[in-house]
């Protein structure tokens, strides 16, 4: 049964992406079109959950490796790294921070309670950090994660073509708006237009989840008291 749903998954990604590249159209990207695939499958066919999750967990396995092969775009797009060193570890910065800042606002204008307020608050961060980060400040890392698997499967669907419609289009601005703001997602989608993306996207995701996680413990805090 492991065997059978690995390849069900990799196949309807597989397809999935293809239907994608052909299209270019943001309701059909991979991760929303196989996820939804898998899910209507599962449901007809009559695989619980249970049986499904032992593939689950080795495709969440293989997720540290695939993340790690990124230093590879990266090493090639080393000069630009290293030209622009500053500039991008001040964009990163700043947009991470503005993400953080304008849920937590936006959360409290919209009435939501504290528990949500508190848990939106990571949502631009890579999951296992935003679970770490939610324990630290009072959150909950379910709906934590919620937000974060949200946040991505939009920011994958929309991110490139509202770039595109700012008329951002330096690869490496590109890259990084993409990896501050939809993480591992974004950088899968923006790695398909160029390697310079995909690399900057990956160095973004990185960077932001390690600076929220040093401000978080005590910036959250004080934004939902303000």
């Amino acid at each position: 049964m492991t065997a059978f749903t690995i390849s069900i998954t990799v196949s309807l990604y597989f397809i999935s992406r293809k239907i994608y590249l052909k299209t270019q159209n943001a309701l059909l990207t991979p991760l929303l079109l196989s996820t939804i695939s898998i899910i209507i499958i599962l449901h007809y066919s009559g695989i619980s959950f249970e049986q499904y999750k032992p593939g689950k967990d080795i495709m969440t396995f293989l997720l540290g490796p695939a993340t790690v092969a990124l230093a590879l775009p990266l090493y090639q797009n080393r000069q630009v790294l290293r030209k622009s060193f500053v500039p991008i570890l001040v964009g990163i910065a700043s947009g991470a921070l503005a993400t953080l800042t304008t849920a937590v606002l936006l959360a409290k204008m919209s009435g939501l309670d504290s528990l949500i307020v508190t848990s939106i608050a990571t949502k631009s961060i890579t999951a296992p950090i935003a679970i770490e980060i939610s324990h630290l400040t009072g959150g909950d890392p379910a709906i934590a994660v919620a937000f974060v698997v949200f946040t991505g499967t939009l920011g994958s669907m929309i991110g490139a073509s509202f770039l595109t419609l700012c008329k951002i289009d330096d690869p490496v601005a590109r890259g990084l708006a993409m990896g501050v703001t939809a993480h591992g997602q974004g950088t899968a989608i923006i790695l398909e237009e160029g390697k310079t993306q995909g690399a900057m996207a990956g160095v973004a995701m990185a960077l932001s989840a390690i600076f929220i996680s040093f401000i978080a413990p005590f910036y959250i805090p004080w934004l939902i008291n303000i």
